[in-house]
């Protein structure tokens, strides 16, 4: 099984593709009796609904690529050599995670950390393929156009102690501190963005992962942004269920706002 799934897009492409990164929740044959059963029916850290939310794309031609793996497997928004996004104290899982947000082993033998080896193999078996198949639609789409944008989702609890001891803000975009796509770009996003009245930041305290940080290269006419989002904005209060009435009001934001940034790209 290919470690992503493709979703063309159904009506006339626009040049952006969007990315669901950590929306997967199966485990490899090969691997998931390494895993605490308990714990991997409902893997925690999953963006729930996430390719849900995102699933009007298509039809505004918008093609979507997302991970079937979960992020416990491998974190494909994870620096492959395992460098730290982060240096400013924050507790955040790793490339092969040992362990959940919240520092409870994901593993039967309690291990600490995954070995290179197996990091390897996770590697060339479930990270490459996406990340290469991500660069192949957007060589596709700047061939096309001349410009594309990745558009990196994601979603996160209100709150996540081991990050930070406040409530997330409604919505994060990531420009990896305004070097991952043009200012016009990231002041238009946050401009349609903010017109659904949330509550809305800029790269803090999340400023894009590695995926942004390594396909945003303005210089060659390539773009990234993350959206992290409170997952409340589009679930229930207990961040369990998918909410329609929620979710339906993110949805209309997200399209004009993906809508809006394609027109001034082709512009």
């Amino acid at each position: 099984m290919e470690p992503y799934v493709i979703h063309p897009a159904t009506s006339g492409e626009i040049p952006v593709i969007l990315s669901v990164p950590h929306c997967g929740t199966a485990f490899p044959d090969e691997l998931k009796d390494e895993y605490k059963d308990e714990l991997i029916q409902a893997p925690d850290d999953t963006d729930w609904f996430v390719d849900k939310l995102y699933d009007f794309a298509p039809a505004l031609g918008i093609t979507m690529i997302k991970a079937v793996y979960s992020r416990w497997v491998i974190d494909l928004n994870r620096n492959p050599d395992s460098a730290p996004l982060y240096n400013d104290g924050r507790i955040i899982t790793g490339l092969c995670p040992s362990t959940n947000f919240l520092g409870q082993s994901i593993y039967r033998d309690n291990r600490s950390s995954v070995d290179r080896d197996e990091i390897e193999k996770r590697l060339e078996k479930y990270y490459w393929p996406y990340h290469n198949k991500l660069q192949e639609l957007l060589t596709q789409a700047k061939d096309k156009f001349g410009k594309v944008l990745v558009w990196d989702c994601h979603s996160i609890r209100q709150y996540v102690k081991t990050i930070q001891n406040d409530k997330f803000p409604d919505l994060i975009l990531g420009s990896a501190d305004q070097t991952s796509a043009p200012d016009h770009i990231v002041k238009l996003s946050l401009e349609q963005l903010s017109k659904g009245n949330y509550q809305l930041q800029h790269n803090h305290p999340f400023k894009g992962g590695f995926i942004t940080r390594h396909f945003g290269r303005p210089s060659e006419n390539t773009f990234a942004l993350q959206l992290e989002m409170t997952k409340v904005n589009y679930m229930n209060d207990d961040e369990t269920l998918y909410d329609h009435t929620r979710a339906e009001r993110m949805r209309s934001v997200l399209a004009d706002t993906l809508l809006a940034v394609a027109k001034k790209l082709v512009s």
